[in-house]
């Protein structure tokens, strides 16, 4: 079983509730905190993962679905309120289930009470809680700094004759951080939602609360393509080397995981996960802090960007495990709110590979809501589409309503999401007869089948929960196959036990694979992600079929 001396977040599993999408409880169509409360055992006993994070519940306008938090400390009525909320946490703490929420640091809604008074007049006191500046001389924004969602980062404020800065949308307006009552009143925010037991918090978009303090412009970007993982069209015309990931940020950070840190006395530690999309895995490491004193874990991306092919993949873990600071703990994302579903990106018939990896490499991976039912984007025709970077930057197909779609729960009208009659706030999958948890539960063969064994087995194998990695090449191994093993403890000197030492063999390619193992190496499989792998114990090679993955137990040393 699991070592208990490690913290929770090391050998756990987080999975993303998005809880509009989750489900239904009070039959308005769209889903809600009481909805989560109801499915907690799916979570905690059929699935079993270990940490719910919460996608924004506060009270918002919904310009960005709750990623424009008008009060930091509230329940926004669609969610429910306060007391459905200290009833989730309670209910979901007696199942053994950490909760973690979204922290949305860089902006408030413009509807925030902060902000409101901030655009009021020029002199009043929270002015300096956003970023406001002159028009340069010829009246236009004061630097060329670009939205993410689309057009210029400044919007224009008649009343007060200066411009404000979003980095997002216009209804988004940004925080100064350098301000220290800012700061201050974030950390109260923190200590608002640890005074009410959550576990930790998912820090949103966290690179942007510190830019370069004098707004110089961002340099061209002298490349045809952006350096994120998808386009984005005019935002990618810029290296954003000055809108975002200013040296300061750090201190700022510590700053909050010290407030996390003084939770810790009850014996409960508290996470700190951060949202910034780094691609350079020295950067990336950096943000563990050189005391590991800042993020737990910043979320590492890398996977999104990569061609899905063993080379690829397994030169970016090589290379992630080799950068990680001394004693700091990796992660890996392959999917959430803002991402093409995987079976959408990466086609049906890899995405049972790709829960494999995710499930089986070193570090706390991140479930997306229905990926462990083989969820597809589900088309939204134009009359009801909502997220505003879709309808911003149209023809990039960069609106995530498809992947936001609601859980499938049964092969209902409906799905069990909402009651029949009901619009739901975006359509259900047409795949229902097949996509949805009751039928899956039935069936041996189905991918929530495949997801529950391979979270059981994470959790029973001290291997997969917290030993090592190392990626191995054996002669004759096909270039289309990632092999790497998963041990614990003196895995060399064991007694034999399955779970100890590991085999991880993957095949990445459309066509069967055979991989020749060492001399005198005996394996036995544990589990397929074909679900019908032959148990019996494996000598001299090992047969892979088209996108199939394996998890063996080694019984014998490997030479």
């Amino acid at each position: 079983m699991t070592s208990l001396s490690t913290p929770w977040w090391q050998h756990g599993v987080v999975y993303q509730v998005y809880p509009r999408s989750f489900r239904d409880a009070n039959g308005d169509g769209i889903g809600d905190l009481a909805g989560v409360l109801e499915k907690l055992d799916y979570l905690a006993t059929i699935l079993g993962v270990d940490a719910i994070w919460l996608s924004p519940f506060y009270p918002s306008p919904m310009a960005d679905f709750g990623y424009d938090v008008s009060d930091y400390v509230g329940v926004d009525p669609i969610f429910g309120d306060l007391a459905t909320f200290d009833a989730l946490v309670a209910a979901a703490h007696a199942r053994g289930l950490k909760i973690i929420v979204d922290y949305v640091p860089s902006h408030t809604s413009d509807r925030h009470a902060w902000f409101q008074t901030s655009r009021a007049s020029r002199g009043n006191p929270y002015r300096d809680w956003y970023v406001w500046r002159d028009p340069r001389p010829d009246g236009s924004p004061p630097n060329n700094w670009a939205a993410t969602f689309g057009g210029s980062a400044w919007e224009w404020d008649a009343p007060t004759g200066q411009y404000y800065l979003h980095s997002y949308l216009p209804e988004q307006p940004d925080l100064n951080w350098r301000n220290p009552a800012v700061r201050a009143a974030m950390a109260d925010v923190l200590r608002f939602w640890l005074d009410r037991g959550v576990d930790g918090f998912r820090m949103d978009a966290l690179g942007r609360i510190m830019k370069d303090p004098l707004l110089r412009d961002n340099p061209p970007n002298p490349e045809t393509v952006g350096h994120f993982h998808k386009e984005l069209g005019e935002y990618d015309r810029q290296l954003h080397l000055n809108d975002q990931r200013h040296p300061d940020i750090h201190r700022a950070i510590r700053e909050l995981r010290a407030v996390l840190d003084l939770y810790e006395a009850d014996g409960r530690p508290r996470l700190a996960i951060g949202e910034i999309h780094i691609y350079d895995l020295a950067e990336l490491g950096s943000y563990y802090g050189g005391a590991l004193d800042e993020l737990h874990l910043p979320f590492n991306f890398g996977l999104l960007k990569l061609l899905w092919a063993a080379r690829a993949i397994r030169e970016h873990v090589d290379a992630y495990e080799a950068a990680l600071p001394p004693g700091a703990w990796p992660n890996y994302v392959l999917g959430n709110h803002d991402e093409a579903r995987i079976a959408t990106r990466l086609g049906p018939e890899n995405a049972p590979l790709a829960m494999l990896l995710l499930l089986t490499l070193r570090g706390t991976p991140t479930l997306y809501y229905g990926d462990e039912l083989g969820m597809e984007d589900v088309p939204v025709p134009p009359e009801r589409r909502q997220d505003p970077w879709g309808k911003r930057v149209p023809g990039l197909n960069l609106g995530r309503d498809p992947e936001r779609a609601p859980m499938p729960w049964s092969p209902v009208p409906n799905a069990g999401f909402c009651p029949p009659g009901v619009e739901p706030w975006l359509p259900i999958t047409s795949n229902l007869a097949r996509v949805n948890v009751q039928s899956q539960l039935d069936d041996p063969r189905s991918r929530l089948t495949l997801t529950r064994r391979l979270l059981a087995l994470r959790k029973s194998s001290p291997a997969l929960s917290t030993g090592s990695y190392r990626s191995v090449d054996w002669p004759g191994a096909s270039d289309a196959c990632y092999l790497f093993l998963r041990e614990a403890g003196d895995a060399a000197a064991n007694d034999g036990g399955v779970g100890k030492r590991l085999l991880v063999a993957l095949n990445f390619s459309d066509a069967s694979q055979r991989v020749t193992l060492p001399d005198g190496l005996r394996a036995r499989p544990l589990l397929s992600t074909r679900l019908d792998h032959d148990q019996s114990d494996i000598l001299g090679t090992l047969d892979l079929r088209p996108a199939e993955g394996l998890v063996l137990a080694l019984l014998e040393p490997a030479t």
